[in-house]
Order: C-alpha cells, then sequence, then structure tokens
C-alpha cells in the first residue's frame, strides 16, 4: 500500500435531494487527498440533479438513470471504482471530518483485512445526534447471529469485495450486511474504536417505513447461507444462536416499527433460544413493553436527554 492510496467512494441517490448536498460536502471536505468519487442518482425527480452538478466538476464520474434499486446504483459505482480501498455512503448518512484518514490508516496497520469498520451517530433529519452506535470486533459467527456493523463507517478492500460478488440485487434491506458476510469468509473483520460517520434517521427512512421487512430479509439470508457449502457447518455449529439473533434482530425493528406486541412474541422466541443473545437487547425489549403499554412517548424523551449528553461532550 503507498502512502495515500487511492480511495473510491460511491453514493446512491433518489429523490434526496434535502440531505444529498450535506452527504456530497462530508466527502468532498474530508482531509484524505486521494479521492475517487461517484455518485449514481437513480433518475430523481427533485432537485438532486441540480445538487449533483453544483459538485459535477468535483466528482470522478456521476449519472442520473433509471435503476432497479440501491443495490443496482452501487454496484454499478463499485464496478467503476479504481481505488484500492472502495465504500459506499448512501445520499441521507454523512462522514465525519477526518473518517477516511483514519480508514486508510488501518488498512496500512492491518494489510490482510478485508473490510474496517468503526462506530457511527445516529442523527435525526436536521443532523442533530441522539445516539452513539457502537460496534466491537466481530467474527463471521457474529454476523451469523445478527451482530451488525453501520454501514456508513464501513470500508473495503477492493480486491476482496471482487472475490466476495459485489452486492446482491435481490435484497434490498440487509444488502451490506449480507456483503459482509462473504468477505469475512475470506479476509479478516477489523473495528477500530473511532466514530467515523453519521446514519440519518427520519421517517423516510427504510428502518422507518420497512421495519417489518427487515426480519423477513435476515429469515432468508440465514436459510439460504444455510444451503452454501462454505456456511453450512459454522450455521450448523451455532444454530440456536444464530436463530437467535434472526428473532432479535427481527424484533428490534418490529418495536421500531411500532408493533410492540409482534416484538415481545419475537423476544421470546429468541430468549427461548439463547437467552444471552435475548438479553443484550433489553433497553429494546423494556422499550417494548411500554409501547404495548401505551407509553411509548417515554421513548422520545429518553432519546432527547441522550441528544442532549452527545452535544454536552
Amino acid at each position: 500500500m503507498t502512502d495515500f492510496p487511492l480511495v473510491t467512494i460511491v453514493t446512491p441517490s433518489y429523490n434526496q435531494g434535502r440531505f444529498l448536498e450535506a452527504t456530497i460536502r462530508s466527502v468532498l471536505e474530508q482531509d484524505y487527498p486521494h479521492i475517487e468519487y461517484l455518485v449514481v442518482d437513480g433518475a430523481s425527480t427533485d432537485n438532486s440533479v441540480e445538487i449533483i452538478r453544483r459538485y459535477a466538476d468535483r466528482l470522478a464520474w456521476w449519472v442520473s438513470e433509471k435503476d432497479s434499486g440501491q443495490a443496482e446504483a452501487i454496484n454499478k459505482g463499485l464496478r467503476r471504482a479504481r481505488g484500492e480501498i472502495v465504500a459506499w455512503l448512501n445520499s441521507d448518512d454523512v462522514y465525519l471530518p477526518g473518517a477516511v484518514s483514519s480508514a486508510v490508516a488501518a488498512f496500512r496497520t492491518h494489510p490482510k483485512a478485508g473490510v474496517i469498520y468503526g462506530d457511527a451517530l445516529s442523527i435525526d433529519a436536521d443532523g442533530t445526534p441522539f445516539n452513539l452506535m457502537r460496534a466491537r470486533q466481530y467474527s463471521l459467527a457474529d454476523l451469523l447471529s445478527f451482530e451488525i456493523i453501520c454501514q456508513p463507517a464501513a470500508f473495503m478492500r477492493r480486491s476482496v469485495l471482487e472475490q466476495a460478488g459485489y452486492l446482491d440485487q435481490s435484497y434490498h434491506l440487509l444488502l451490506d450486511h449480507l456483503l459482509w458476510i462473504h468477505m469475512a469468509r475470506l479476509a479478516p473483520l477489523v473495528y477500530v474504536p473511532q466514530t467515523w460517520a453519521a446514519a440519518r434517521y427520519h421517517e423516510a427512512a427504510k428502518n422507518r417505513t420497512r421495519g417489518p421487512a427487515y426480519g423477513q430479509e435476515a429469515k432468508r439470508l440465514i436459510e439460504s447461507l444455510s444451503a452454501h457449502p462454505e456456511f453450512a457447518a459454522i450455521i450448523a455449529a451455532n444454530r440456536r444462536r444464530i436463530w437467535a439473533g434472526v428473532h432479535r434482530f427481527d424484533a428490534f425493528y418490529l418495536t421500531d416499527a411500532g408493533r410492540p406486541r409482534q416484538a415481545l412474541r419475537a423476544y421470546a422466541h429468541a430468549f427461548a433460544l439463547h437467552p444471552c443473545t435475548a438479553l443484550r437487547d433489553w433497553k429494546h425489549i423494556i422499550l417494548a413493553f411500554l409501547s404495548l403499554l401505551g407509553l411509548a412517548q417515554l421513548r422520545h424523551t429518553y432519546d432527547r436527554l441522550r441528544a442532549r449528553r452527545l452535544h454536552l461532550n
């Protein structure tokens, strides 16, 4: 690896004009000197193309044309990437200052790593932080149990990405998680305890509008991988923990989607299979109970207190 290897960032975009400029600027204002930036717009009908044109002279390439969705748009960009290190940043998320430089330094320290990832803030539609999503060092078994890497805080070695085969376009919600699983089979994952990005949560985001579908894709993902010779043995050896993780993951998004009764049922399944896995979500379990009792407003109070603490820090 040279002192300043080329880093390619891809931003897929569709009708996110409200947030797109903040995303673009968070890439272009990085202090790293060797970034190739590609923007792939899906024929937006809002002001997205106008915003992209405003920065076109600083982009390596951009396009606005119809596609089948996020996975196709990201793959389109990643296949054009020339960088030794690559990543994508969705058009409502942002990088924090110094993120790319820190990621490159981590790849230099870990020359065999396939994916390097950090922590991420949760921000609201106005950009106010209300949570810090801390990761930890994950194994392949952890990923199969739905320990989640926050996607905007992840960077990949392009050679390993190419071996893994890019994003599976039949997935719409867990496309990133499935890719990490395939890459973790080929090369080490490395966690860096630094905050590199901010993931935006707003009313039009998929985590809010399609909550129940996350669990459905998680079940499909594990059932599909169970039939692969590369994964069958590890899934069989960790079956109870992995399926507890599926139910826990399902319950998490059902809670956020305002379906506490279904969420508690899923948490009960997780607890029956692997109690330690279920209890990792003890705060969300309490939230589901409170929501069932009509006390969901307490969640907003809790989020405001967390936001204040993050601001003070």
